[in-house]
């Protein structure tokens, strides 16, 4: 601590900052600060009052995440236009006479299609405040309102509905539909080839290794431990490659072969996942570089959960690592382990500081990773077995001052981390998160 406040003094920067900053995971709208939270209050009090625009302008500015700039609103007495941004999409609306309207474009329509049209009315019953529509040849959905009648949850729900739903279907219409021509998408933001190259090379490797590992044990003494690598590698590469698109969907393909409600074996869902990951490490580069781009999102696709929810899996997770490590099966115990994570954020809409702690789990497993994405700072040296205790400690309570604020009771007992390997280490870090108090007050 001492260092760092003379490094301030100093004008120096502080050594525990990173000059790369790469966003990981899944976006989460579980990271309000209590300011923003409070806007939401005071949308749903001017509501009440009856000034609908000035409590739309308070929504609006709840739901913007100011570091991203998602969300864009702009008010005069004739107009009111806004836009939101969610993955490959983009939402825009206006209030006019009284009602405010949203829209999104899904995909070109050269020419009609009664197969499409099909599908989007069938689609159309599982909506409860958008719709699919047609604008001349450009395949849409709509939501719309008479401002009397829009408080925020009704907003909320609304543009979340019409947000998730868009990005989901314009890849699986344009998939599933040849003819169909992608559209609206100039504001995804590209990313260098390099990186595209290194986030490849990672998904190649770590389907390699993930399947060379199974091909050296029983299928069915180890199916328990096969299913947890095979998930495992699932949500790494949800989390640290934070793929879109096509290859999210294949993604959650795989994670669906498991959770799917059947009377199949473990060992036959475990040889649909190998043969989906064999699929994927098949796919062509170039099939793999479309679908790595960042978005700026507005709405999660999943929804928060009571941390004891959160608590329960990483423990239920560490509790049936236990029988690996007493076996000396320790890259069967970490991957367990860092399922328990990554499963968390990959099913839930968590707080911000959990999903920055699960980073910093991934960044201590993963070192290589990271440094060939231009992390200077290697927080482990896996052949030397050396951790840099300094490093990791700071990052922690930077991660807590950050939110004190929002959670006051959240206690990440630093003192209780292992050193000594890098099983224990997880071990301890995972135990630490399941503790925390994420209690607002």
């Amino acid at each position: 601590m001492f260092n760092k406040i003379i490094n301030l003094i100093k004008g120096k920067k502080d050594p525990a900052a990173e000059a790369v900053r790469i966003p990981f995971g899944r976006y989460s709208d579980n990271n309000k600060s209590v300011a923003k939270g409070n806007r939401w209050t005071e949308a749903d009090n001017l509501f009440k009052e009856r000034k609908y625009i000035d409590s739309i302008s308070a929504f609006f500015d709840y739901l913007k995440d100011d570091e991203t700039q998602n969300v864009t609103f702009s008010a005069d007495p004739e107009r009111v236009d806004f836009e939101l941004f969610q993955g490959s999409k983009v939402i825009r609306g206006k209030i006019n006479n009284g009602t405010l309207t949203a829209e999104v474009k899904l995909a070109k329509m050269p020419q009609p299609s009664v197969p499409v049209m099909r599908r989007l009315l069938e689609m159309n019953f599982g909506l409860y405040y958008s719709r699919y529509a047609l604008n001349n040849d450009e395949l849409c959905m709509r939501f719309d309102t008479n401002i009397e009648t829009a408080n925020p949850s009704k907003l909320y729900y609304g543009l979340k509905e019409l947000a998730i739903k868009s990005d989901k279907q314009d890849d699986l219409l344009v998939q599933d539909f040849s003819f169909l021509q992608p559209i609206d998408k100039d504001h995804v933001d590209e990313i260098p080839e390099a990186e595209k190259q290194v986030k490849y090379e990672a998904i190649q490797s770590w389907i390699t290794e993930t399947l060379d590992k199974i091909a050296s044990v029983d299928a069915d003494k180890f199916s328990g431990g096969i299913c947890y690598l095979l998930l495992a590698l699932v949500y790494r590469i949800d989390f640290l490659i934070a793929p879109e698109g096509q290859l999210l969907n294949e993604l959650e393909k795989i994670s669906g072969i498991y959770f799917k409600k059947d009377d199949r074996q473990m060992v036959e869902k475990n040889r649909d996942m190998i043969e989906e990951f064999k699929k994927l490490r098949d796919k062509p580069k170039e099939d793999v570089f479309q679908n790595l781009f960042r978005s700026r999102y507005t709405f999660s696709i999943v929804t928060p959960q009571p941390h004891k929810t959160i608590a329960e899996a990483i423990n239920e997770a560490n509790n049936n690592m236990l029988w690996y490590r007493d076996n000396n099966h320790e890259y069967f115990a970490n991957k367990i382990m860092e399922y328990g994570l990554t499963y968390c954020q990959y099913s839930y809409s968590l707080p911000r500081p959990v999903t920055q702690l699960i980073e910093v789990f991934m960044q201590v497993n993963y070192p290589e990773y990271f440094k060939t994405l231009g992390y200077a700072q290697a927080l482990y040296m896996p052949v030397a077995n050396k951790f840099d205790q300094e490093l990791i400690t700071t990052r922690i309570r930077q991660i807590q001052n950050q939110w004190r604020q929002k959670y006051p009771l959240m206690n990440f007992n630093v003192a209780q981390l292992s050193f000594t390997s890098l099983q224990k280490f997880n071990h301890s870090f995972t135990t630490q998160i399941e503790l925390l108090n994420m209690n607002m007050e």
